[in-house]
């Protein structure tokens, strides 16, 4: 929304926003979803099945048509893939620079293959913080709404369904909150739109509640939000009702064990993961038996090490094939996956992908012990009461600094003792720790939370 548009909608009654938020929808929606949706989505429903050689050949051939459209279109790339012997050719895709964000970012007016107003506008940060804006034609918006709905069509969900959103949405004004609303409701699309700005200790009751008075079949979007919601249900003995979420989506934020664990439990449903980026990566989708597959009809994955040798585990570059208006070509993510060798029987035969890792920044790094992931980092409230939220800060090698939001009815020295210790056990012995108490840890600027900052480069 333009600011005018944004100072009617701040200025108006609650009704009248969720009037303007069911019609913004509408519009947005009918270029989401015009025929060539349709015929997109019937397209991924018939190849739900195919065989790993049908996959890999609609791949190369996708590929072909993709790198020789970018040559036609794209003046970086042609002078990239310059002096490279037929680059269309998926087995020549080693001879292909990687470029990572900030090239991209760079040489963004020559990546485009189209104007801005040709296209759909998609913004995203860079490693630097300056804002990098990727352009998609409307057909690879298409095409990926119809993979997504692929997804989740086959888990029940369907447009319509009563669905609860936790994404950056900013809706809210200071009417919502002397109410403890904390939501608005597009009633033609049967959805909720709850923010993600506003997890605070003293607001998370209202958001339980809603939620229970609601009754969404399904529930999309952040998952750090959905946690803090479950973790104040949880802990105020708050029953969420059986039998009412048939699934959860996350997008955009690692799922960690501890998320799922919590998010299953207290929601009392399954979670089911996917992969994807608002650069647009291709898709790493989780299927009925919870393992994830890499989509090859979607692109190219590589994974390697820190020295850019191939490895089963590591730094993900990724070729988009539903990029065309700002192609992604062996493009560095900045994300981490692990691969698997394991097969599964669901029906769908697309490579396994063990765990997705997350962002490379997403670490802290001890000179001792190397680096300790996410997943590790997370795990250090094994046995902790009173912490409702923390964060690591980590700008030097020798120090890290932690941000707490505590419980004063729970958290007592005890735990404070076992925090620092489990976080010694990860970090070793010579790492300074500085425990710091605030009222609030703020999200980032998307809504999203992070419990990990490092502004560390190259170690």
């Amino acid at each position: 929304m333009g600011n005018s548009k944004e100072q009617i909608y701040s200025k108006s009654p609650h009704f009248i926003q969720n009037c303007i938020v069911s019609l913004y929808n509408i519009l947005a929606y009918r270029k989401r979803y015009s025929k060539k949706y349709k015929g997109f989505l019937e397209h991924y429903k018939s190849n739900n099945n195919l065989s790993i050689e049908e996959l890999k050949d609609i791949q190369a051939e996708k590929y072909r048509k993709f790198i020789t459209h970018v040559n036609d279109t794209s003046l970086y790339y042609k002078n990239a893939f310059a002096g490279i012997e037929s680059p269309e050719d998926l087995s020549n895709i080693i001879k292909l620079p990687i470029v990572d964000k900030e090239t991209l970012r760079k040489n963004i007016e020559e990546v485009y293959t189209i104007k801005k107003s040709e296209g759909g506008v998609s913004k995203t940060g860079g490693t630097t913080g300056k804002s990098l804006e990727v352009v998609f034609t409307f057909d690879d918006i298409e095409e990926r709404f119809a993979i997504l709905d692929n997804f989740r069509n086959s888990f029940g969900y369907a447009l319509g369904k009563k669905t609860a959103w936790f994404s950056g949405k900013s809706l809210l004004n200071n009417r919502d909150i002397k109410k403890n609303r904390f939501w608005k409701t597009d009633f033609f699309y049967n959805v909720r739109y709850y923010s993600t700005f506003h997890i605070h200790n003293k607001y998370l009751g209202y958001y339980v509640q809603d939620l229970i008075k609601y009754a969404p079949e399904y529930m999309v979007g952040f998952p750090s939000t959905m946690y803090e919601i479950a973790k104040y249900g949880m802990a105020n003995t708050i029953d969420f009702p059986a039998n009412t979420i048939k699934a959860i989506f996350p997008t955009a934020e690692t799922i960690t064990d501890d998320i799922r664990s919590v998010l299953e439990g207290y929601f009392k449903t399954n979670i089911y993961n996917q992969y994807a980026s608002s650069e647009g990566a291709p898709f790493i989708l989780e299927c009925k038996n919870k393992k994830l597959h890499l989509e090859l009809q979607s692109g190219v994955f590589e994974v390697f090490d820190d020295a850019y040798n191939p490895s089963k585990k590591g730094r993900l570059v990724i070729t988009s094939f539903n990029t065309h208006g700002t192609p992604l070509i062996r493009y560095d993510i900045g994300d981490q996956i692990e691969l698997s060798d394991e097969s599964c029987d669901c029906g769908n035969n697309n490579p396994l992908v063990k765990e997705i890792l997350g962002r490379i920044s997403d670490y802290i790094y001890s000179e001792e012990i190397g680096k300790i992931n996410l997943g590790n980092i997370s795990n250090s409230l094994k046995g902790v009461k009173g912490i409702v939220k923390f964060q690591i800060q980590q700008d030097t090698i020798d120090e890290i600094v932690v941000l707490i939001e505590k419980d004063e009815k729970q958290y007592t020295t005890k735990y404070e003792e076992i925090f620092l210790k489990n976080l010694r056990d990860r970090v070793g012995n010579e790492m300074k720790i500085v425990l710091q108490y605030v009222d609030e840890i703020p999200v980032e600027k998307s809504g999203k939370f992070r419990i990990v900052k490092n502004s560390l480069k190259d170690v």
